[in-house]
């Protein structure tokens, strides 16, 4: 039987990996400049964690979540996002508290949703997402955005568009819902049948269906920014003002409540007209209950989660970091158990080198050397044993200089060789 990966669920192949490696590296270079550090936590958590604070009723807890029982009849739950984890993980570990309350995080891994395979879309995803703890101000908001376009202009990503919105928080949030429940009601029967449910226990969820006829019905739905009181609208205008003291365009976008039950005040998304329908790059927002909301203390904190997937349909191939790559070719048995010495004392050294494994022509070899785009070769032979010499092929400067063995590391470090 010919095995194939899961619908959904793809491999990263070994010549896809570098562009990979550079997301992920300038990631962890970009967000270390703003304090965060890493954290990994599990791929499977307890279901209630989720249900918890995704949200009962959304999408993802309903229909997309990836559960089931293990041997102790314990309900677990691939995740399907970060955030709740890192808050799992801050609480348990009690990495934030009342009198240590601040915390920055940054995370790279796979997620799991079984949503319907498309373009930008898949059933295991990987997200690089980050996380600061500590601050109800609007200026950490702002930081942690101009941290995301940073990034983003980074790696190479030029044309995003950024959008803002404010949710609001507890009884405006509440007003709101309540809003919606009677602009819903007036065509609740034409609705789908989970967004019937939804109008009645969380109207903001139907702003998330993906059923045309469902979205066609709330297109003309109320803003919630009309719900806002002066704190909050407060809290947005001063976002929107550090952003412009940052030089990080925006627009707002009143339509916009991410997915998410545990965001409040500020959410955003960072979208792309190249993505078609699934335009969104990046997103994140605030989330001052959560942390209580899962057994921790009263403590804010802010995020976003980037999808690696869609991030690398939009950029170009990666800059090659100028570094050495070296191919030992060899002529003889002699020469082969020379050549596996000097090899070894160049990866010492920190430089990326090859050789074979089996005794193969000089012409194989350096066609060998070309395939892995081997910058040098270096060949031994009987004769340059004798010599205690060494042949040294430069491809981009189409050289060959004569250098001796017992200096050969030194050469490729740059140093200089008599």
């Amino acid at each position: 039987m010919k095995y194939k990966s899961i619908s959904g669920m793809h491999d990263i192949l070994p010549g896809e990996s570098p562009k990979w490696q550079f997301v992920e590296q300038t990631a962890r270079e970009h967000f270390a400049l703003y304090g965060h550090e890493e954290i990994r936590t599990p791929i499977v958590e307890e279901t209630p964690l989720f249900a918890r604070s995704v949200g009962e009723l959304t999408d993802i807890v309903q229909k997309e979540m990836y559960t089931f029982e293990d041997k102790d009849n314990l309900s677990l739950t691939l995740r399907p996002e970060g955030t709740a984890s890192v808050v799992r993980s801050a609480i348990e570990h009690n990495l934030i508290n009342q009198t240590s309350p601040d915390l920055k995080v940054y995370y790279l891994g796979p997620m799991y949703r079984r949503e319907r395979p498309q373009k930008g879309r898949f059933r295991q995803f990987h997200q690089i997402g980050a996380e600061s703890f500590g601050s109800k101000s609007p200026y950490a908001d702002a930081e942690i955005i101009e941290m995301l376009a940073g990034y983003l202009n980074k790696v190479g990503l030029k044309d995003w568009a950024l959008q803002i919105n404010s949710l609001g928080c507890g009884h405006e949030r509440k007003a709101y819902q309540e809003k919606l429940k009677g602009f819903f009601a007036k065509n609740e029967k034409n609705f789908c049948d989970d967004c019937r449910q939804r109008i009645k226990r969380n109207p903001l969820r139907v702003l998330d269906c993906k059923n045309p006829k469902c979205r066609e019905l709330s297109k003309d739905h109320p803003d919630i920014l009309d719900f806002l009181e002066p704190e909050s609208r407060a809290h947005f205008e001063s976002v929107k003002k550090t952003l412009d003291e940052l030089k990080v365009p925006y627009e707002i976008n009143p339509k916009m409540v991410r997915g998410l039950d545990y965001y409040q005040r500020t959410v955003f998304e960072f979208v792309s007209d190249r993505l078609g329908a699934q335009a969104a790059i990046a997103a994140g927002g605030r989330y001052d209950s959560l942390v209580k909301d899962l057994g921790g203390a009263d403590i804010p904190g802010v995020g976003f989660a980037i999808g690696i997937e869609r991030l690398l349909m939009l950029i170009g191939e990666p800059k090659p970091i100028a570094s050495k790559k070296i191919f030992v070719a060899f002529l003889g048995e002699a020469a082969h158990a020379r050549a596996r010495e000097v090899a070894f004392q160049i990866r010492q050294n920190g430089i990326s080198c090859e050789i074979e494994a089996d005794e193969k022509s000089l012409k194989s070899q350096l066609r060998k050397a070309d395939k892995l785009a081997c910058t040098h070769v270096i060949i031994i032979g009987e004769e340059e044993l004798k010599q205690g010499m060494a042949q040294v092929k430069d491809f981009s400067a189409k050289t060959q200089t004569n250098v001796p063995l017992a200096r050969i590391v030194s050469f490729f470090k740059g140093d200089v060789v008599d």
